[in-house]
């Protein structure tokens, strides 16, 4: 695990889109996490996003976010599989290699997990002859998932190459979710994984829980939960995971502060999660006893 690894995300950052990828670069990233009304809202149109993106050499990570997706009928299950297939183009246009898809909280959404695993399959299968994965998370005020636990059995009931499960740091620990479940994760079915915490340990309401994640989360090693995310981290790399982790993190602070400065701040917080990594790996092998050679 070292800083290519990791990425910045748009919504953390105030700004033009150019002069969001200009601080990601500055602070050493070489990924950024795109949502679809980063090009949508462009001044010259998507395909002009498009180009800026590409001419600044910066990766895209994923494209966020199809909401409220699975587990719909009828003429509203088909008004979404067509938004979700001008969403795979945007991804297939910018070179985005994951769509994240965010657990539905609409009330006409079925929570049968038969019903919710086959919606999921249909859009990966959509979205494989784009070069585009499909990434499952569980928003903790989802309406029939809402763990990640819930996810992880709909992604793995789907049996489908080209969808995986998007783990993220904030809904686990709002929801103080049992990291157990990583443990029996195969990596390759890891899309994705969304780190950010928070800076009170207790989320006293659903307002709360929307204001927080909505506004104030900060970066690892910021808030009140290091010790959870030191462990998360490490269970996500014991299981051979080895791809991109973003920060996720909405903060209204942060969006009246110079988009460079907050992407250092991001720089120092990527440094702090591979140094529990590397602290884990260092303690194992201390503890391995020492084999003396024979005389």
């Amino acid at each position: 695990m070292n800083l290519s690894n990791f990425g910045m995300d748009t919504i953390t950052l105030a700004g033009t889109l150019e002069a969001k990828l200009a601080a990601t670069k500055l602070a050493g990233f070489s990924q950024l996490m795109l949502w679809a009304k980063d090009l949508v809202n462009y001044p010259g149109g998507v395909d002009a996003a498009v180009r800026v993106v590409k001419q600044s050499g910066v990766r895209v990570t994923g494209i966020q976010v199809m909401r409220d997706y699975e587990g719909l009928t009828g003429t509203l299950h088909d008004y979404k599989v067509d938004i979700a297939k001008n969403m795979l183009q945007m991804c297939r246009a910018v070179g985005s290699p994951v769509l994240m898809v965010c657990s539905s909280t609409s009330k006409h959404a079925s929570g049968d997990i038969g019903k919710i695993a086959d919606d999921l399959s249909k859009l990966a299968t959509l979205a494989v002859p784009l070069g585009v994965k499909v990434g499952y998370e569980a928003l903790s005020w989802g309406r029939n998932v809402n763990e990640c636990a819930q996810a992880w059995e709909a992604v793995e009931y789907a049996d489908h190459a080209n969808l995986g499960i998007v783990i993220d740091s904030f809904h686990m620990l709002a929801n103080k979710s049992s990291f157990d479940v990583i443990d029996d994760m195969p990596w390759h079915k890891i899309a994705m994984v969304q780190l950010s915490d928070y800076m009170w340990r207790e989320i006293r309401s659903s307002e709360e829980r929307l204001e927080t994640a909505r506004h104030m989360r900060v970066f690892p090693s910021e808030g009140e939960h290091s010790a959870e995310l030191s462990d998360l981290v490490r269970r996500i790399d014991r299981c051979g995971y080895r791809g991109d982790y973003s920060f996720e993190v909405f903060n209204d602070d942060y969006l009246q502060i110079p988009p460079e400065v907050v992407a250092e701040r991001a720089r120092r917080s990527a440094k702090w999660v591979t140094d529990q990594v590397l602290r884990r790996s260092l303690q194992i092998r201390q503890d391995r006893p020492v084999m003396l050679a024979a005389d």
